[in-house]
């Protein structure tokens, strides 16, 4: 392995504290497939910009078809961790070598000059010739070898549905360098991180498949006579050409099989549907497209519009993963659980494949706010009347928050101690994050900062600070004790009705925090007459009152609660007798003990 990289930095700060910036990459590539030995050999061009202030003496590609090796860091992760992944298992350690995949460079250049460079493991790690400095363009050149794996984790050939060709991460890609340096992650099984750019991609293959994937078709031409300009060994195979600006992806599927629907979607948006030519499924991928209609619509006014021509859902993968103007599911499922993945990976366009954060470091951003926004989707489009459509990501929130066995969201997502931790860290508790944001700062608010946070962020790599000064801009609530505790700790919520003393002056009430998590609190007081008042206690470090959530309940603001005081009084005024008390009646706030939420009748 080459010794570490030497940098010549400027003024470097984080991001927020410097005019922001980013990488730019401009790919044009050649592939042809031989779909009997499943492999290709790839020519690539890659334009790059260094809009950073630094200047770089070397690079970094990510070769993850190479994580499809006996031996790898993949391999041996799950075969080591508690609790491998079912797709998993052991299956990469028993690949035979016509079924493993791998990236083979052969030829590396430089503005034309061949560079120095090195495999290890799914990193490709090159010393350059001629540093780039900051402003500066260079271009690479590179030819590769490369072998499609048997599919095992969401890559691959042969899926267990039948496609041919899942083609994800199949490219040497340039790794992201960003305000806190290079992120040339293994790929050992979570997710991806890659500069923005615009893409030009030619798949040459035998006639019989039809190619699905990221951008627009620009060519889809078939005949001997279309072949006289490329090399030999393309002749009698269809070459396909595709456009994609301003993505950080690019993917395509291929089968000899498939079925290709196109239905009108909002804004004149053509999403596009291909799946097996599969008599079982044909009637649930028809019905799917409506509801995919639908559901970018809701995206569009949650979010904000979806800013490209074309969209397509693809039959493909391992279970469901998003991609840049595409998503691969797979496809043999029951109707409810093929919306629900299409939903859920739709959702994921605007947070990953717009708002692009590290899905390295920030994993809860990216599956926790697709999570969220994917259960409200669900929620309308099913016309469901669930009052929180959030309760089973709170439920598993709970339950982690319980075992024992939790890590903070700042943990790296390969660096979870389990796939079950992670995966609740991720997802449920992400979402929690946005819903419980609800709680904090209102309903209203919530929505418009998503808003805000498309308008500022699209087609940038936000950060969890990036977004939570949004929320403070929206709602004029300092947010960075609840950023810091929910995100970076694993301090939990837990606030209790300590004791209730009706009085000649009133009913007193003593409130306690337990938890070391601080919250405002909403504690709803029913009355014997039936009648109901809500007590608001702001939270002293958020220097900013929620407005009433509640127009036909009464409302009465009362003191501040400064979290350094483990214990609070409230008089309720004497005039009715109080029936029962509960501290967050809408059960927003991630309160990890409930029972202690509640007194009297209701109890």
């Amino acid at each position: 392995m080459m010794a570490a990289a030497v940098f010549f930095f400027g003024n470097v700060t984080g991001q927020n504290n410097t005019s922001y910036w980013q990488q730019h990459v401009d790919y044009t590539m050649d592939i042809d497939v031989d779909a009997d030995k499943n492999q290709y050999e790839g020519e690539q061009t890659l334009v790059y910009t260094n809009n950073s202030p630094d200047v770089l003496d070397r690079v970094y590609y990510h070769l993850y078809f190479n994580a499809f090796q006996p031996g790898s860091e993949m391999d041996v992760r799950s075969l080591t961790i508690e609790d491998p992944d079912g797709r998993v298992g052991d299956r990469i350690s028993k690949l035979t070598p016509d079924e493993i995949g791998y990236i083979k460079p052969n030829k590396l250049t430089q503005d034309g000059k061949k560079l120095e460079y090195e495999v290890v493991g799914t990193v490709l790690e090159v010393k350059l010739n001629k540093a780039i400095q900051p402003g500066e363009k260079t271009t690479f050149k590179m030819e590769w070898d490369a072998q499609v794996p048997l599919q095992v984790r969401r890559s691959g050939r042969d899926n267990a549905e039948g496609v041919k060709f899942s083609m994800t991460q199949w490219y040497p890609k340039m790794a992201e360098y960003d305000f806190q340096g290079w992120h040339a992650d293994p790929y050992i099984g979570r997710e991806f991180h890659s500069p923005w750019g615009d893409f030009d991609v030619t798949i040459h293959i035998d006639k019989e498949y039809t190619v699905a994937g990221t951008g627009y078709s620009a060519t889809n031409v078939m005949g001997d006579t279309n072949y006289k300009e490329v090399k030999k060994g393309k002749r009698g195979k269809r070459t396909w050409n595709f456009t994609a600006p301003k993505v950080h992806d690019f993917t395509w599927a291929a089968d000899n099989d498939y079925i290709h629907d196109q239905y009108e979607g909002p804004n004149g948006v053509t999403l596009n549907f291909y799946y097996k030519n599969n008599p079982e499924i044909k009637e649930n991928w028809k019905n799917l497209q409506p509801k995919t209609a639908e559901m970018l619509a809701f995206f569009n006014e949650k979010i904000g519009p979806y800013p490209f021509k074309q969209y397509s859902v693809i039959q493909g993968g391992d279970g469901g993963m998003e991609y840049a103007m595409c998503t691969l599911i797979t496809g043999e499922r029951k109707f409810g659980s093929l919306m629900g993945v299409t939903a859920h990976e739709l959702a994921h366009t605007w947070f990953q494949f717009l708002m692009a954060t590290n899905e390295g470091k920030h994993e809860w951003m990216d599956e926790g706010f697709t999570s969220y926004i994917s259960n409200l989707a669900m929620a309308k489009i099913n016309g469901g009347d669930n009052p929180n459509p959030h309760s089973g990501s709170y439920g598993g929130y709970n339950y982690l928050a319980n075992s024992g066995k939790e890590q903070p969201q700042t943990t790296h997502a390969d660096r979870y101690a389990s796939n079950r931790v992670y995966g609740i860290a991720a997802y449920s508790k992400g979402a929690v994050f946005l819903a419980q944001l609800e709680y904090i700062i209102g309903k209203e608010n919530v929505a418009k900062t998503l808003n805000r946070y498309y308008d500022e962020w699209a087609f940038k790599h936000p950060t969890p600070n990036d977004f939570i000064r949004v929320a403070e801009k929206v709602s004029g609530a300092e947010l960075d004790w609840y950023l810091m505790d929910w995100t970076q700790t694993t301090n939990q919520i837990d606030y209790a009705i300590k004791e209730v003393t009706p009085g000649m002056d009133g009913t007193k009430v003593t409130l306690e925090r337990i938890g070391l998590m601080p919250m405002p609190i909403d504690l709803d007081v029913t009355y014997e007459d039936g009648t109901q008042e809500q007590f608001y206690i702001p939270l002293q470090m958020m220097r900013q009152d929620k407005a009433n959530p509640y127009s036909d309940m009464a409302r009465t603001v009362a003191r501040d609660w400064a979290w350094a005081y483990p214990t609070y009084e409230l008089t309720i005024p004497s005039g009715k007798k109080v029936k029962s008390i509960m501290i967050d009646a809408s059960k927003l706030m991630a309160d990890v003990n409930r029972e202690n939420n509640v007194w009297g009748t209701e109890k």
